[in-house]
């Protein structure tokens, strides 16, 4: 979650938190991390968010230069979309336009949420494969859209709001999007709330900046968000995250220089830090027995790189 005065805001968050209770030691589950491609950081082409294809090709959003990018296996970066700017950007807690989370369907169409603080261009955008980017639909524009899960099944978008600290519903063919869950769970208590987002096991899960949380949020069979649990706390500036196979074990980005591993009792530890290439990571994506975590430099203004590494399970 990218911001100019982001330590501050950091410092605020975890001194709310208890931070004493993190996992006891455990077998590393990721080895061989490397980088994998660096990107410009004087074009602000800060990585902010992460889908991965089949072929193990990534694809990323660039948040700051408005830009959607694939990486391949062999490092080579595309980009393969550029989103309009705004006359002028007034976005919540930011100032400038900024793409954040990304989604990307079977057919190969890519989803992102684009915040600029402007009712003409704040909202969801599709972006079909070889096609141009357009708005599928409009969200609050004195919010900050940021992460994005698709469902296959349903068609269905979900994408979290940073600032009002809700989830947004929106049916990926397009349409009129709907307030899906809230609560003080998903609020800012500082500065960002309700953060990274993915659909697991029959429920949508999302984090908490703020209030260093992730939270687990059931479906019911209508299809409605289900009363809202805490699985994990004590991770101050976490941002968005990946589960590692089909249990509720799960890699989380941190701004603050770490991923951690959040085992399904919420207990957590670090397994990537700055030692391994981390610049202020932002996001984790799992394909297979690869690891992909993009870093976005946005407290360190060095080297915004996307890091790989190998799973062992």
């Amino acid at each position: 979650m990218p911001r100019r005065s982001l330590l501050t805001a950091l410092a605020a968050s975890a001194a709310l938190l208890t931070t004493t209770a993190t996992a006891t030691a455990a077998t590393e589950p990721l080895s061989r991390p490397r980088i994998a491609a660096h990107f410009n950081l004087s074009a602000e082409q800060q990585p902010e968010n992460i889908t991965v294809g089949g072929d193990g090709s990534a694809y990323l959003t660039l948040s700051f230069a408005r830009q959607i990018v694939r990486v391949t296996p062999s490092g080579r970066t595309r980009v393969l979309a550029t989103l309009p700017a705004p006359a002028r950007a007034n976005t919540p807690n930011l100032g400038k336009a900024f793409v954040g989370g990304i989604a990307r369907a079977d057919d190969g169409t890519l989803y992102v949420t684009y915040a600029t603080g402007t009712a003409d261009l704040t909202g969801i955008w599709a972006v079909p494969p070889g096609g141009r980017p357009h708005r599928i639909a409009a969200l609050p524009a004195d919010g900050l859209p940021n992460g994005l899960a698709l469902d296959q099944h349903t068609g269905l978008l979900y994408a979290t709001d940073s600032v009002h600290g809700v989830v947004h519903r929106v049916p990926a063919r397009g349409g009129k999007a709907t307030a899906w869950a809230g609560g003080d769970a998903l609020k800012p208590s500082t500065f960002a709330g309700a953060n990274g987002i993915k659909l697991h096991n029959g429920a949508v899960w999302a984090t908490n900046l703020d209030k260093g949380t992730v939270l687990r949020i059931p479906l019911t069979a209508r299809g409605t968000a289900g009363e809202i649990q805490v699985r994990a706390s004590g991770m101050p500036s976490i941002d968005d995250f990946a589960f590692t196979g089909r249990g509720d074990t799960l890699l989380a980005a941190r701004n603050d220089n770490q991923v951690d591993l959040v085992r399904p009792d919420g207990t957590h530890t670090a397994v990537l830090t700055a030692a391994d290439g981390l610049q202020t990571p932002t996001s984790v994506a799992v394909r297979g027995g690869t690891v992909y975590v993009p870093s976005a430099a946005y407290l360190t203004n060095e080297d915004p790189n996307l890091l790989r590494a190998h799973l062992d399970r």
